[in-house]
C-alpha cells in the first residue's frame, strides 16, 4: 500500500513537472532539438521502453536534419499545399513589395520587443521649420477668413499669393530645385495648422505635398525633367493635380480604363495618344499640368518591350488641344477644386513619362511605394488637426457655457463625450508622430501608413460627432461664429480618398500585414511560385514553429493575465504593456489559425479580416500611445490621457477577439464533410475559447473617474490643455470668435472663485435673496468682494454672454449666399 501511494504521488508530480516542462518550452519558442531532448526525458521518466525512445528519436531527426526533412516532409507538404495557398495577382504583388515592414512586424510575432519599439525614434522639428510654422503659416492662417471663403468658395488674392509665394506647396521639393525640402514631420506640422483654420486651405496646401506631380518627380524623374518642373512647382508657377481615379476605379486603381498608345509621328520620333476619363481630382480645375495613370500600349513593339507595357504616369501640360478642365465637383459644399478631367486624343512626347521611357509599365509600383508614404502624413494631419480644435473650443465651451447655474462640464453627461474627446485627441498625436517618426527615419510602411489613415479618419469622425454633441445648438448654427461645422461637413470626404475606408480596413490592414508583417507567410507563398523547396523549406517548419510557440505564449499569458511579460514601461502603464503582449501572442495565432485553415478564401471573409485589422491597429495605436509617454519625459499630468487610450485599445481589442471567436468559422459548407469540420471548429471556437475569452477579458473601458480626472485637468485651462492642443492656429484678434471664446473662458476661470464667495455669503443668508447685478453689488457693498472682483465678474459675465450667441442672418443675406 505504502508503495502504491508512493507510485500515485510520483506519477502526479511527474505529470505535473512534464506539463511544466513542456509549457516552459513552448512558451520561449525552444528550436526543435530541445523539444526533442524534453520529449525523450519525460519519456524515460515514465519508463518508456528503449524501441519507443529509438523510434521518438528517429522522429525527430527526420525533421531536424535539413536535406531529409526536405525530401520526406517539405516536398510532399509543397504539393498538398500547391492548391491551398492564395494566389496573388501581379498588382496584389506589387503593392506588397512596396514599402518595408516596421513596428507591425512585432506586432504579429506574437512576442513583441517593446524595449525596441519604445526606442524607436519620436521626430522633432528642426529650427527652420519651426521658423516656417510661427512666420509663413501663421501669416496664411491670420489672412484666411474661413467663413468668407465657404461663402464666396474660392481664396482671396492674398491667400494664393501667401501660398505661391512661401512655397506652400513645394514643401516636398528638395532645396536644390527651389523647394522647402521639409522632413514629414514638418509637412505634418503644417497640414495640421492649417487644418484647424480652414478645410478648403489645407486641402489645396495638402494634395500638391502628397501623392501628385512633385512627389512622383522627386522620386522617379529625370534630371531634365526636375530642372525643369520643381522649381516651378515650388514657386506655384505651375499648378500640378494627380488624376488616378475614374468612374470604374476607385479603391481598385488598378482597374483603370485610361489608355496610352504610342506611335511614331512624322517627324520619326515616338510620342503617345492618351484617352481618358477622371474625376474626384483635386485642383484639375485650375492646374497648368496633370499627372495622369493610365494603360500604356504598343501596338507596333516599337519599344521591344511588347505590345502591353501596363500601368504607366506622365506629366501632360493642360494647354494641349484634347485636354478638358474647368468643370468641377461639389464635395459637401466643402469649396476646394475637386475636379472631373477629360482627354481625347491628346498627343505628346514619350518624354512626358515620369522617369522616361525605362519607366514605361511600372507606374503602379511608383504609385504604392508614393501612396505608402502619403497616406502617412497629409489626412492624419487633418485628421489631428480638427481633433485639436475640438478639444480647444469643446474644453471653453464646456466652462463659459451654464444651463441650471453651472458649467455644463460639470455634468457627468457632458463629461462622458468630453472624455473621449480629449482621449482620442492624445492617442491620434501619438500615432501621427509615432508614424512621422518612420517616414523620417526613410522607411515606408505601407501598412502601418494605412493603419494611419484609416484609424485617425475615422477616429476624427467620431471625435467631431462628440464635439457636436457637446456644441449643441451652437455647433449647427452655421455662420462665422460656428468654429467646428465645417469639419463635421468635411470628415466623410476624408472618409473616402486615398482608398476608400471600408476597402482600407478590410483588404489592406490585414489583407497585406497578413502577408508582410508575418514572419514566414509571404516567404512560403514566393518560394511556391518559384518551384523553390530550399526556401519553403525554411518558412514552411519556421512557420510551423512559430504557430506552436504562440500557441503556448497565447495559454500561459492568458492564464497569466500577461503577468509573465516584460514591461520596460512607467511602473503605472505597466499592465498595459503585459495585456498588449498577451493581445499579440492570441492574434498571432488566430491569424494563422485563419489563415491555415482558410487559405485563399480568408481574403473574401472581409468582416474577419477587418476584426483582426482592428486588432493590429489597434496594438499599433496603443503602442504609439506608450512610445509618446516615454518620449515626452513621463508627464504625469498626462497619465490619464495615456490610460484612457490604452483601456480603449484594450477593449476594441476584446471585442474584435470576441467577434472572431463568433464567426470564423460560420461559413455554410456545402459538402457534409465540410460541414461536419467547420462546425467543430465553430464549436469550439465559439463555445469553449469564444467563452474562456470573455470571461478572461483582456480590457475594460476607462472609469467614470478616470474620465473625471481628465476633464478636470483640460477644463481647468492650463498646461495640459495647451500641450493637448499644441500645433493649432489660435487667433489673438478679438474680432475673432475663437480669441473671445478663450478670453472668456479665462475669465470664467477667473473669477469662478469669486462668485462661489457671493454664493456661500447668499446661502448663509448674509446676502439677501437677489439675482444679477443686484446681488453682486449687494456683496461689493458688503465688502464680500471687492470692487476689482465685482469688475470680473462684470467682465466674465459680459464675455460668457458674448460667445454663447449664434449667428443670424435676414431673409435677404440667407438667401443671396452673402451672410
Amino acid at each position: 500500500m505504502e508503495y502504491a501511494g508512493f507510485f500515485e504521488h510520483y506519477c502526479a508530480l511527474s505529470t505535473v513537472g512534464s506539463i511544466l516542462l513542456i509549457l516552459i518550452v513552448g512558451y520561449l519558442g525552444s528550436p526543435l532539438i530541445v523539444w526533442a531532448l524534453a520529449t525523450l526525458f519525460i519519456m524515460f521518466g515514465f519508463g518508456a521502453p528503449v524501441p519507443a525512445l529509438i523510434a521518438v528519436a528517429v522522429f525527430f531527426a527526420i525533421f531536424i536534419i535539413p536535406p531529409i526533412r526536405r525530401l520526406l516532409a517539405t516536398k510532399p507538404v509543397m504539393a498538398l499545399m500547391k492548391d491551398f495557398m492564395p494566389k496573388i495577382s501581379e498588382t496584389e504583388r506589387t503593392a506588397l513589395e512596396a514599402g518595408v515592414v516596421w513596428v507591425e512586424s512585432d506586432l504579429f510575432s506574437g512576442k513583441p520587443d517593446f524595449k525596441k519599439i519604445l526606442a524607436e525614434p519620436y521626430p522633432k522639428m528642426t529650427d527652420e521649420e519651426q521658423a516656417f510654422l510661427n512666420g509663413p503659416v501663421e501669416k496664411l492662417c491670420a489672412q484666411i477668413d474661413a467663413w468668407k471663403i465657404w461663402k464666396e468658395r474660392d481664396f482671396d488674392e492674398k491667400v494664393w499669393e501667401i501660398m505661391k509665394k512661401e512655397k506652400f506647396f513645394g514643401m516636398v521639393i528638395p532645396k536644390e530645385y527651389g523647394g522647402l525640402g521639409f522632413s514629414a514631420l514638418a509637412h505634418s506640422e503644417v497640414i495640421q495648422k492649417i487644418s484647424s483654420r480652414s478645410i478648403p486651405a489645407c486641402v489645396t496646401v495638402m494634395v500638391p505635398n502628397s501623392l501628385g506631380p512633385a512627389e512622383l518627380l522627386v522620386h522617379y524623374g529625370t534630371d531634365e525633367q526636375k530642372k525643369h518642373y520643381l522649381p516651378r512647382l515650388a514657386d506655384g508657377r505651375e499648378i500640378p493635380a494627380f488624376a488616378l481615379t475614374e468612374p470604374a476605379a476607385g479603391s481598385d486603381a488598378g482597374a483603370i480604363q485610361a489608355s496610352g498608345v504610342i506611335f511614331k509621328g512624322q517627324d520619326g520620333k515616338l510620342y503617345m495618344r492618351l484617352n481618358w476619363n477622371k474625376r474626384w481630382i483635386t485642383l484639375a480645375a485650375i492646374a497648368t499640368v496633370l499627372g495622369i495613370a493610365f494603360k500604356l500600349r504598343d501596338p507596333e513593339n516599337l519599344l521591344g518591350k511588347g505590345e502591353e507595357l501596363g500601368i504607366t504616369c506622365a506629366l501632360i501640360p493642360t494647354n494641349l488641344p484634347g485636354v478638358s478642365i474647368g468643370q468641377r465637383h461639389d464635395p459637401l459644399g466643402v469649396p476646394f477644386y475637386n475636379c472631373p478631367t477629360q482627354g481625347k486624343d491628346v498627343e505628346i512626347s514619350v518624354d512626358a513619362v515620369i522617369g522616361g521611357l525605362g519607366n514605361a509599365g511600372k507606374g503602379w509600383k511608383m504609385l504604392m511605394e508614393c501612396l505608402a508614404a502619403g497616406r502617412g502624413v497629409s489626412l492624419p494631419a487633418q485628421s489631428v488637426g480638427g481633433a485639436k480644435l475640438g478639444t480647444r473650443v469643446c474644453s471653453a465651451h464646456a466652462v463659459v457655457r451654464q444651463q441650471f447655474g453651472v458649467s455644463i462640464g460639470s455634468f457627468e453627461g457632458v463629461e462622458e463625450p468630453l472624455a473621449r474627446i480629449f482621449g482620442f485627441t492624445y492617442g491620434l498625436e501619438a500615432m501621427r508622430v509615432f508614424t512621422l517618426g518612420a517616414l523620417d527615419k526613410g522607411i515606408k510602411p505601407p501598412v502601418i501608413t494605412a493603419m494611419s489613415k484609416y484609424y485617425s479618419t475615422e477616429l476624427g469622425r467620431k471625435l467631431i460627432n462628440d464635439s457636436m454633441d457637446v456644441m449643441g445648438g451652437t455647433g449647427i448654427s452655421f455662420g462665422p461664429r460656428n468654429l467646428i461645422g465645417q469639419i463635421y461637413v468635411a470628415m466623410p470626404i476624408g472618409i473616402t480618398v486615398e482608398g476608400a475606408n471600408i476597402l482600407t480596413r478590410t483588404l489592406m490592414v490585414f489583407g497585406q500585414g497578413a502577408l508582410r508583417a508575418h514572419p514566414y507567410a509571404f516567404k512560403e507563398v514566393n518560394s511556391m511560385d518559384k518551384g523553390d523547396v530550399v526556401g519553403f523549406d525554411e518558412a514552411f517548419w519556421g512557420h510551423i514553429g512559430h504557430v506552436v510557440r504562440n500557441s503556448f505564449r497565447s495559454i500561459v499569458l492568458s492564464i497569466t493575465r500577461g503577468y509573465l511579460a516584460p514591461a520596460p514601461v512607467h511602473r503605472e502603464l505597466k499592465m498595459y504593456v503585459r495585456r498588449l503582449t498577451w493581445a499579440s501572442a492570441t492574434f498571432a495565432i488566430l491569424s494563422d489559425l485563419a489563415m491555415g485553415t482558410l487559405g485563399g478564401t480568408l481574403k473574401f471573409r472581409e468582416k474577419i479580416t477587418g476584426r483582426f485589422a482592428d486588432i493590429l491597429a489597434w496594438m499599433y495605436i496603443a503602442s504609439a500611445t506608450l512610445r509618446r509617454f516615454e518620449a515626452e519625459g513621463h508627464r504625469e499630468q498626462d497619465l490619464p490621457f495615456a490610460k484612457f487610450v490604452l483601456k480603449h485599445a484594450l477593449t476594441e481589442i476584446q471585442h474584435s477577439f470576441d467577434g472572431i471567436f463568433d464567426n470564423i468559422y460560420g461559413v455554410r459548407q456545402k459538402s457534409l464533410s465540410g460541414k461536419l469540420i467547420f462546425g467543430t471548429f465553430q464549436f469550439v471556437f465559439k463555445e469553449i475559447f469564444g467563452l474562456w475569452s470573455r470571461f478572461n477579458s483582456i480590457g475594460s473601458q476607462a472609469s467614470d473617474h478616470l474620465q473625471q480626472v481628465m476633464c478636470q485637468a483640460v477644463l481647468k485651462g492650463g498646461d495640459v490643455r495647451d500641450h493637448l492642443t499644441e500645433g493649432i492656429y489660435i487667433p489673438k484678434d478679438e474680432k475673432e470668435h475663437f480669441a473671445r471664446l478663450e478670453l472668456a473662458m479665462t475669465l470664467s476661470l477667473k473669477s469662478e472663485s469669486v462668485q462661489k464667495k457671493v454664493s456661500k455669503a447668499r446661502r448663509e443668508k448674509i446676502l439677501p435673496k437677489l439675482k444679477g447685478d443686484a446681488l453682486l453689488l449687494a456683496a461689493k457693498e458688503k465688502s464680500i468682494i471687492t470692487a476689482e472682483e465685482y469688475d470680473l465678474i462684470k467682465k466674465s459675465a459680459a464675455a460668457r454672454w458674448d460667445v454663447i450667441q449664434v449667428d443670424d442672418f435676414n431673409q435677404e443675406q440667407y438667401l443671396s449666399n452673402k451672410a
